[in-house]
């Protein structure tokens, strides 16, 4: 019973964080497009900065129960380093859009929003295998 829980709140968390991987960065693009609007480019950073540390705290827990489900229950394989190693991959995708929104906020440039949307992609290029190794543990 307890495995089911902790798995059931890990999946959860890990959406959470998900969700703040994939928006941070169209928070970024409109940013980019925002143009010479001091008002709007303020709430776009406060909404930056308070969506980053939404995501730190929700991975911070997944990664809490992950560990919970990795080491008590005995859950892994090679297949789990793998995924572990894709995660890493992707919370330093999503450090460097939280620097990204540090530099916004200290009035510093950005990269165009076609960067940005470029940008936006690669966690979904991660997520893909990530989830794929989770199902299928090919090895």
């Amino acid at each position: 019973m307890a495995y089911f829980w902790t798995k059931t709140l890990h999946i959860l968390f890990v959406i959470a964080w998900m969700a703040a991987v994939f928006y941070l960065p169209r928070i970024l693009v409109n940013l980019a497009e925002v143009g010479d609007s001091p008002a709007v480019r303020e709430r776009l950073v406060l909404m930056g900065r308070r969506l980053y540390g939404f995501g730190h705290a929700m991975f911070g827990i997944a990664l809490i129960l992950g560990l919970v489900l990795w080491m008590h229950f005995r859950i892994g394989g090679g297949w789990m380093h793998a995924k572990l190693t894709l995660v890493l991959v992707l919370m330093g995708y999503y450090i460097v859009t939280g620097r990204y929104v540090k530099r916004a906020a200290a009035g510093g440039a950005l990269p165009s929003a076609t960067f940005f949307r470029w940008f936006n992609e690669a966690p979904l290029l991660l997520a893909i295998p990530i989830i794929y190794l989770v199902v299928a543990k090919p090895f």
